[in-house]
């Protein structure tokens, strides 16, 4: 090995860095000395980019950082990096819009890593009746049997943000200085009050994987019908049962969900030598897409891979099951500003559902405080 190690940071979670690790270790004994070190889930979801880009040459992301990150001029544009042909090809094979959340400011910013949304999710075995298919079915369930809502964190906005888009009122659609433009926002606050006031508060501080393991262990709430999907809850664990992953419920738009998943982005710091570009096109291709990532706890980028029989075999039919709703999903905003903005609407949004505050006072408090962290003028 010759030159300086490459760094790269993911995070604590094996759905990021199984995959990760594994095949840097088969990088390193062909001479790229390529290592992960791991962050946890909060600091994935809010640690700024320009940061990270100071101590590491690859960093694994999330879409709606792009804007801080272009803004900090840190990280090294793919159009930079790789052949035109790679990016089309890359972005052909991607599902839903894996590929395009990463371009901003004219140019994409990160490779499809790992593609995610909110998924529903139940412990059929417990479930009395089959999964419901709408959001009116949901709070019927609700006053039956145990639901919990994932809303600790980012999530409390992000589920609002895909009830709306489900009720046809996806955030900053046609007009970007509106965080909602239409019926569809009220509507969604008003089932998400009514779902909030009724459902399980147990895992009420719990992120997705906390409500995942929850449930998969004692069964306290049997359904979730928005929570960031990780397919290794989808089998048996030790101590743990499987739960069944599907479509989300659909409003009277279809299918919303917000667009989750990560991306590799390589920082100014990184000297991207012959290796390193080979080590991050193999990671792209079909044969790590289907026969590697999904076998390392990953839930790869490639459409091909979310309906490939043997991926889906071995996981339950996670993918299959779910891959209508990652094809619908929306894309958050991308903005500098957007991810406080993010904590700050979450924190929001929970206050104001303890409350009972009325949909037009709330959707009012969150375009004010949209306002108050989007540059005028800048691109979503």
């Amino acid at each position: 090995m010759s030159g300086a190690p490459i760094q790269g940071l993911t995070w604590d979670h094996p759905r990021g860095y199984v995959a990760l690790e594994r095949a840097a270790e088969r990088a390193r004994a062909e001479g790229l000395d390529l290592h992960w070190e791991r962050q946890p889930l909060e600091g994935f979801e809010s640690h700024p980019i320009e940061d990270l880009a100071e101590r590491y040459d690859l960093i694994v992301l999330d879409h709606p950082h792009i804007g801080d990150a272009v803004a900090g001029d840190c990280l090294q544009p793919l159009e930079s990096l790789f052949a035109a042909d790679d990016l089309a090809r890359w972005r052909a094979q991607s599902i839903g819009r894996s590929f395009d959340s990463y371009r901003y400011a004219g140019v994409h910013w990160a490779l499809p890593l790992d593609a995610a949304t909110q998924v529903a999710v139940a412990r059929t075995d417990r479930l009395e009746g089959a999964l419901p298919s709408s959001w009116t079915e949901v709070l019927a369930l609700a006053a039956r049997q145990p639901v919990c809502l994932s809303l600790a964190g980012p999530h409390a906005a992000l589920s609002l943000f895909s009830m709306a888009a489900a009720h046809g009122d996806a955030p900053t659609g046609s007009e970007p200085d509106r965080l909602f433009t239409g019926q569809g926002a009220t509507t969604a606050w008003e089932l998400l009050s009514e779902l909030h006031a009724l459902a399980f508060r147990g895992w009420a501080g719990l992120n997705p994987i906390g409500i995942l393991d929850a449930m998969s262990r004692d069964a306290r709430a049997v359904y979730c019908p928005l929570v960031y999907g990780y397919v290794n809850y989808a089998v048996a664990g030790a101590g743990t049962q499987p739960l069944h992953f599907a479509d989300v419920p659909a409003g009277s738009h279809g299918l919303g969900s917000t667009l989750g998943g990560t991306g590799l982005a390589v920082s100014r710091r990184a000297t991207v030598g012959d290796a390193l570009r080979a080590h991050l096109v193999a990671l792209m291709s079909p044969a790590m897409q289907e026969d590697f990532i999904p076998f390392a706890d990953g839930q790869p980028s490639a459409r091909s891979a979310w309906s490939h029989a043997r991926v889906n075999g071995a996981w339950n039919g996670f993918f299959a099951q779910t891959q209508s709703t990652l094809e619908a999903a929306i894309v958050r905003p991308r903005h500098p500003g957007y991810i406080p903005f993010q904590t700050a609407a979450s924190a929001l949004v929970r206050e104001m559902l303890a409350d009972r505050l009325a949909a037009r006072a709330a959707l009012e408090r969150l375009q004010s405080l949209y306002q108050a962290h989007r540059p005028a003028g800048s691109e979503v």
